[in-house]
């Protein structure tokens, strides 16, 4: 975990992050932590594991004492007081991703395989509108798997909205739409955000890239003040 972090350079400044592509067998929970996932099999320990190794990292380049990281209700990563926070794990890579409060509102990222997603998922997870978007991409800049980015670019948008409205996100609920030129995305809520520094939300922001047989997603909503 010494190496510069794949998704850094789709994260501003003010968000810290650290990732691996090795899992750290050996790493120690705190007793919180290590009852949440005692029964669990060993792919998921070990997820849980290198995720908050990675966590408490970054919690370390912030300055903050490293903590337990639990679940809540929704299995959503509860962090400590004054910071803001998000965690991602795929076949082959974990990482999380740090902010003070008082400079993020909210965050959310995710990893993806850089591969087409299984029959039948599309359909699941995407509007018309969205679809069509794909197959004019899927033309138009071959290489990258638009329908996983699509998947990848709506888990990032449901962790930046969950924490602040504790209430669960349809895929139908958002409308991402992905500029293969830029490597941003914006998604247009279709039910009724939050408020959020005096204004309500209606949708959100975010930076893609591929590296390494990666699609990585992240969204930042910055605090007003910045």
């Amino acid at each position: 975990m010494n190496e510069p972090a794949a998704i850094r350079s789709i994260l501003p400044p003010e968000v810290v992050a650290v990732d691996t592509f090795h899992d750290a067998h050996d790493g120690m929970l705190f007793a919180a932590e290590e009852k949440a996932v005692s029964r669990s099999v060993d792919k998921r320990r070990n997820e849980f594991t290198t995720a908050r190794i990675c966590a408490r990292r970054a919690m370390k380049l912030l300055g903050v004492p490293e903590q337990p990281i639990l679940r809540g209700d929704q299995g959503e990563p509860k962090w400590p007081a004054g910071l803001v926070g998000s965690i991602t794990h795929c076949a082959g890579y974990r990482g999380a991703v740090l902010a003070p409060r008082g400079d993020v509102v909210t965050l959310g990222i995710d990893a993806e395989p850089d591969d087409a997603l299984t029959n039948g998922v599309l359909d699941a997870i995407s509007l018309p509108e969205e679809r069509l978007a794909l197959q004019k991409l899927a033309r138009k800049h071959p290489g990258v798997a638009w329908d996983r980015l699509l998947f990848s670019a709506k888990e990032a948008v449901y962790k930046a909205w969950f924490p602040l409205t504790k209430r669960w996100l349809d895929f139908e609920d958002a409308m991402v739409t992905i500029d293969p030129d830029n490597g941003r995305f914006t998604a247009a809520l279709k039910v009724k955000g939050p408020y959020v520094s005096g204004a309500q939300l209606t949708g959100f922001s975010g930076r893609w890239i591929a590296t390494n047989g990666l699609l990585l997603a992240a969204i930042v909503v910055p605090a007003q003040s910045r």
